[in-house]
């Protein structure tokens, strides 16, 4: 999942959320080097991409798009579900998703100097164009879309991403409202919360 579902599964916990946020970006090596708390975080982090790749549904899902993006298909799926979350947010928060990301950003920004030097000049730009929110627009996901082309040694695989959102929505969303609740279960036992 990308970075509004992990954001969602920390429980509400400053820590929890900023490891959760960081876990791609940190090494093991690194790990000693941050607060408990955020270990912790960067280890559910760990656990909520295990349990996604492995999780029946989303196994489905990854294995139709793989036939469109290759090896990058859980890549998309990640992002196609973020989208489909923003898009569906009152079925998995109380909080309106603008009130929500606020204060993720908030948490994220308080951080900074807890995070690697990319992520500092990252962040304020995550903030100001507000990444979060539009997770839940088209133009927005095109825009992740074309981020990570820059960063993948495949691009064309990421190219038609908005194809398969547009044919496959119904199938992502059913397949997410199945697996959602069933990763939050799961993150509620790891975390205790």
């Amino acid at each position: 999942m990308n970075f509004l579902a992990h954001l969602l599964l920390s429980c509400q916990d400053e820590e929890l959320i900023v490891g959760n946020f960081l876990g791609d970006f940190i090494k093991n090596r690194d790990l000693p080097g941050l607060p408990p708390g955020i270990q912790q975080g960067i280890r559910l982090h760990r656990f909520i991409d295990t349990y996604t790749d492995n999780h029946p549904v989303v196994r489905q899902g990854t294995h139709r798009l793989q036939k469109r993006h290759g090896k990058y298909a859980g890549v998309v799926i990640d992002v196609l579900y973020d989208y489909i979350l923003a898009n569906h947010w009152a079925h998995y928060h109380s909080q309106s998703l603008g009130v929500f990301t606020q204060g993720i950003y908030q948490v994220l920004e308080q951080n900074l100097p807890l995070m690697p030097a990319r992520l500092q000049q990252r962040v304020p730009l995550m903030i100001a164009d507000d990444w979060l929110v539009q997770y839940g627009t088209t133009a927005g996901i095109a825009y992740t879309f074309s981020r990570l082309q820059q960063r993948v040694s495949k691009p064309e695989y990421l190219e038609d991403a908005l194809v398969s959102l547009h044919e496959d929505q119904a199938l992502l969303v059913e397949e997410f409202s199945h697996f959602f609740p069933a990763i939050a279960q799961e993150v509620s036992l790891f975390c205790d919360c």
